[in-house]
């Protein structure tokens, strides 16, 4: 919805545009009869990309909603923790056994079985394409009694880990239909009941009132899907919402600071670079640009000191990756780019990106580069990117979502194989690093190993970290009990009410 007003201000517009997607004060959108008065309206960044399928990114906004649940839980160490699975064990070294937990139902009155359950995984292990956690993972789930065997082609000391990604959440079997399609509306296990979505416009959640666990205090959830960043905001400050994710950082100092949350993420802003074709498959150039890129003026000036500067692909999130990273040296030097001429892409959905992209193309510009810059909104850029039609990316990436572990992320964004490689990287000594890391213990082997990963990543430029960022969360004065989760899977849960 555009509305052409010539001679207001941006927050009026976004008030406006906001107005129209949120039903009115009073209105009962739910189905179930339950008044608005204890419905918590959210305002969210990015609309469904794959009609809300658990086995795709959407799956993040099913576990953020308290709809769709997995069989572990990561505690804020990043340990195992029950959840639709009640304990389990290592028999093997390829094979783990996970307790279903008993008198679970799921929103379609069916229950929960370790029949159940293996089909939900199992599925996962088919989609085309994969789910991200499942990258390099050769997984086979099937029923003995009340438990889930789950047995890996090779030895993976985080399965259980793996099984907490929402990308593998369990659902109704009646949701899975065919040709890979998954209907998630009415078949989670959650506090909230999914009852309807409009395409990528407005979502609706009722309490589900036969939950396993502590039922939710609000009546539901009412979502609106706001891209734009200065709409979220200006819902806070017109009362449109109750809660607004991703608020931009231009538009935090417009809001009361008792409004606001800000939480250091494992998300980092690098700079992709497309190793296998143009310029930058010159080894030489994409030491150029690396040498190129100031971030510092990137934090100070774009994200107005909301960020931190990035030594590496791992940020302040994770305090273990400063303390134990080594510097690194004899890098490549840095060529002529004598007007080389290059594609600089990245998404509207991040208020932040389309500003950053400027900064970053007069930065490669003063260093002898020629750029062209596009931006659309991600849903319309992502195909082309993972394809390689730009020579470079800019992307806000978070480095921990799906396993809790950043081998995962390694796994996807830097190997051979990898499922979200925008670089399209192929580099034996990132693969064996990677291979390394993802095969070590979790504890400090494993960290080690994650730290040389990512050295190894560095040292081909395919990847410049810039920035990490802080999450800005927005939540109305009414609001109590939201999550502030910096893996971004919670944020409505059981406990989220309205005073």
């Amino acid at each position: 919805m555009r509305i052409p007003l010539l001679a207001t201000g941006l927050a009026a517009v976004s008030a406006l545009l906001l107005t129209g997607c949120f039903a009115a004060a009073g209105d009962d959108t739910s189905g179930s009869g339950a008044g608005r008065g204890d419905r918590i309206r959210l305002a969210m960044l990015q609309p469904p990309r794959s009609g809300l399928s658990p086995l795709s990114d959407d799956a993040f906004k099913l576990s953020r909603w308290s709809t769709a649940e997995t069989l572990i839980n990561l505690d804020e160490e990043g340990d195992a923790q029950p959840a639709l699975a009640t304990d389990w064990e290592r028999t093997s070294d390829n094979t783990w056994e996970f307790t279903v937990r008993d008198g679970v139902t799921f929103h379609d009155g069916s229950e929960l079985t370790a029949e159940v359950a293996a089909h939900a995984l199992t599925r996962a292990t088919k989609a085309s394409p994969k789910p991200r956690i499942l990258d390099g993972v050769e997984l086979t789930a099937k029923a003995d009694g009340d438990k889930v065997v789950v047995t890996t082609a090779d030895t993976d000391p985080l399965v259980p880990q793996r099984l907490s990604s929402p990308q593998l959440s369990v659902l109704a079997r009646s949701a899975y239909g065919k040709n890979g399609k998954v209907n998630p509306v009415g078949h989670g296990s959650g506090a909230y009941k999914l009852m309807k979505v409009n395409g990528t416009t407005t979502a609706t959640l009722d309490r589900y009132d036969g939950y396993w666990g502590d039922k939710a205090k609000a009546a539901g959830i009412d979502v609106s899907f706001v891209p734009d960043g200065a709409a979220r905001a200006a819902a806070i400050r017109s009362g449109e919402a109750h809660i607004a994710e991703a608020v931009p950082v231009s538009q935090a100092s417009l809001l009361d600071e008792k409004t606001i949350t800000e939480v250091p993420m494992p998300r980092t802003n690098t700079l992709y670079l497309n190793t296998e074709a143009g310029p930058f498959e010159d080894a030489g150039l994409r030491a150029a640009a690396r040498e190129a890129i100031d971030a510092e003026e990137l934090v100070k000036g774009v994200y107005e000191n909301r960020a931190d500067l990035a030594e590496g692909l791992l940020g302040p999130a994770l305090p273990w990756a400063a303390e134990g990273r080594a510097a690194l040296k004899n890098r490549t030097k840095g060529d002529d780019p004598d007007g080389s001429s290059i594609t600089l892409a990245t998404f509207s959905d991040r208020a932040e990106l389309p500003e950053v992209a400027s900064v970053v193309q007069q930065q490669l510009e003063d260093a002898g580069f020629k750029v062209k810059q596009v931006v659309r909104e991600y849903a319309h850029i992502e195909e082309d990117a993972l394809a390689g039609k730009f020579d470079a990316f800019i992307l806000s990436r978070a480095t921990v979502l799906d396993s809790g572990d950043p081998a995962a992320y390694m796994q996807s964004d830097f190997t051979c194989e990898g499922s979200f490689n925008l670089a399209q990287l192929c580099d034996k000594n990132v693969d064996k690093a990677v291979r390394k890391a993802t095969a070590a213990a979790a504890g400090d082997a494993r960290r080690s190993a994650i730290l040389e990963a990512e050295a190894a990543v560095l040292r081909t430029d395919a990847a410049i970290p810039m920035l990490h960022e802080r999450v800005i969360q927005g939540d109305a004065p009414s609001v109590l009990g939201s999550a502030k989760d910096p893996r971004e899977r919670l944020l409505i849960t059981s406990d989220t009410r309205l005073k």
